[in-house]
């Protein structure tokens, strides 16, 4: 298995074709995947997130705390070698970056996912995030999420949804996701191991 950095080509292309969101995420590092045969398999992505406020909930600064936001791959990489593919790519952020303290990563219970790849890392998994919140709208009879409603359309409120855009939309009840971390630091990483829960199945 091979790692190298991936370009902006590289990333798209991975995102729009590898993984079911379709979608490119704010990235920072993003690195390729390569298999043994030397094919490229996608790329596994590392950026800022979603929650802007995310390093406070930890006592970091901005800068010490990474999310894992794509795991892109077409599967080539092979059975079971995904999360060999993570802690490669994990390795080379921290040499690249020896600054960040933290990377924090969610498996998505809408997809059924419990975190396989984080817990053969031996990630550090926190619970589950908030359970039946509006995440999204069906419009059109398709999922979209609310940032992304807010992006097209400059809001997101449901009725302006139902009176603009789609009157027979619906609202998206999300089962949340679990939480998992992942600490370099040491003493960061004994003080959350007394937090930690049995992994989920």
């Amino acid at each position: 298995m091979r790692i190298s950095i991936a370009t902006p080509k590289a990333i798209r292309y991975a995102c729009m074709n590898f993984h079911y969101a379709k979608a490119v995420p704010a990235v920072q590092y993003g690195f390729n995947v390569f298999n043994d045969a030397d094919e490229w398999c996608g790329v596994i992505l590392y950026g800022g997130g979603a929650n802007r406020n995310i390093a406070k909930e930890f006592g970091l600064c901005s800068g010490e705390i990474l999310e894992l936001v794509r795991c892109a791959l077409n599967g080539k990489q092979g059975h079971g070698n995904t999360s060999k593919a993570v802690a490669a790519t994990m390795k080379m952020l921290h040499q690249i970056n020896p600054l960040v303290k933290i990377l924090i990563s969610y498996a998505d219970l809408d997809q059924d996912h419990a975190g396989i790849i984080y817990q053969a890392t031996n990630w550090i998994y926190l619970g589950k995030t908030n359970t039946d919140e509006v995440s999204a709208y069906i419009i059109d009879g398709k999922k979209t999420h609310r940032k992304s409603v807010y992006s097209k359309y400059g809001r997101q409120d449901f009725d302006w949804i139902l009176q603009n855009v789609d009157p027979n939309a619906e609202k998206f009840y999300t089962k949340g996701k679990h939480k998992y971390i992942y600490c370099f630091d040491k003493a960061l990483r004994k003080q959350y191991q007394q937090k930690a829960l049995p992994y989920p199945k």
